[in-house]
């Protein structure tokens, strides 16, 4: 009887520790980028056939007076926006649906529309994420302020990277490969993602400026949820009374700009990864899969709703990038076929466009499998 109530008890705690918090994360990022989709292409005058959080068989909806069929569907890993002349959620153009349109119909449908704003249209799932991720930003900077510690060394590692560079206690960094310096948390963001990377640091020495150059090694850490990382250190570190740490408080205005260029940081940094990434340069282990993104959001509610907040904010983002690779389905590979629309004045041919789809929708599947294997399996 005890193993049983124990089971219960332990089946609750996954339920609402884990899986509960992951919903809760994945379902705000998701309604943010449908809602994008959904807002700007109405605005546009695009007919909506349905919205849906989640995919599959539909488990409860509504039409509301503009013929939409909002629903909660089965599958809760997405959603979609299927507008007027969709074959499906993807946006693929289905020329059978489209002839049998009528005149009303045919004057709405997304196909129908001119070039700019159907890239507007797909452009606004992404841009709102961003927007996402600043607003929450935003919020937290001017509420909590930010905690900022000053970019002077406290330590070198004996051994280092730094030790080797000829980096010196008291020194200050200035610039980090050409990249201004403000804190300290500036210098592990732009030194974190170079491992094996000779970089360029300007430093301040008794009041004169110099150049060390050090070349970042991939270590194991620990980041903020107790997860362990791989990223790339050159072993120096500061404390609370050579950095001189403080809390920076900001007003709106302030917030917003910090979190506009927190946002653009992590944008930069993300693409760095991929493209670092794609030349074997970066750890596999740091790409996860919906397992990965679930553990987090367990880990994150346990800390605190804020600290929840804050992952929604970081998956925004990572989403809103992720879909504007130029790759069909995702949103970027519909703002390439616009694009050459544009250019050439004329669609890309059905069957063309067709062959890229497969293709691309194979190489998206892949990744897919690749980062469950890696939650599963491979880290």
């Amino acid at each position: 009887m005890g193993d049983i109530v124990n089971s219960i008890v332990g089946v609750d705690g996954v339920i609402l520790g884990t899986i509960v918090p992951f919903l809760f994360v994945l379902t705000v990022v998701v309604f943010v980028h449908e809602m994008g989709h959904y807002l700007v292409g109405r605005w546009c005058g695009i007919g909506v056939k349905a919205f849906s959080i989640g995919f599959g068989p539909e488990l409860v909806g509504f039409n509301d007076r503009h013929g939409t069929r909002w629903k909660l569907s089965a599958i809760p890993l997405g959603g979609y926006v299927k507008f007027t002349g969709d074959m499906n959620a993807t946006s693929t153009p289905d020329s059978a649906e489209i002839e049998a349109l009528t005149e009303e119909e045919r004057k709405v449908a997304f196909h129908t529309q001119p070039v700019w704003k159907r890239a507007l249209t797909v452009f606004a799932g992404p841009l709102f994420n961003f927007l996402l991720t600043i607003a929450v930003f935003a919020v937290l900077f001017g509420t909590y302020g930010r905690p900022v510690i000053q970019p002077v060394v406290a330590e070198v590692v004996a051994g280092s990277a730094a030790e080797q560079g000829g980096f010196k206690p008291g020194d200050r960094f200035v610039s980090v490969d050409g990249n201004r310096v403000e804190s300290f948390a500036d210098v592990q963001r732009y030194v974190s993602a170079r491992t094996d990377d000779e970089l360029a640091f300007v430093m301040l020495r008794d009041g004169k400026e110099i150049t060390l150059t050090a070349t970042p090694r991939l270590t194991e850490q620990k980041d903020a949820l107790g997860n362990t990382i791989k990223v790339g250190v050159i072993g120096v570190a500061t404390n609370q009374e050579v950095g001189q740490g403080r809390v920076e408080h900001y007003g709106p205005l302030e917030a917003v700009g910090q979190a506009v260029l927190e946002t653009g940081s992590i944008i930069s940094r993300t693409g760095q990864f991929l493209k670092r990434f794609a030349f074997g340069r970066e750890d596999k282990c740091q790409l996860g899969g919906p397992i990965k993104i679930a553990k987090m959001s367990g880990q994150a509610a346990q800390l605190g709703f804020l600290w929840l907040v804050n992952l929604v904010a970081l998956l925004s983002v990572g989403i809103g990038f992720l879909n504007l690779l130029p790759i069909p389905p995702l949103d970027g590979g519909h703002l390439v076929f616009y694009g050459i629309e544009a250019i050439t004045r004329r669609p890309v041919p059905e069957r063309a466009m067709e062959a890229v789809y497969r293709i691309g929708l194979l190489a998206v599947l892949m990744f897919m499998a690749f980062v469950v294997w890696n939650d599963l399996f491979g880290c």
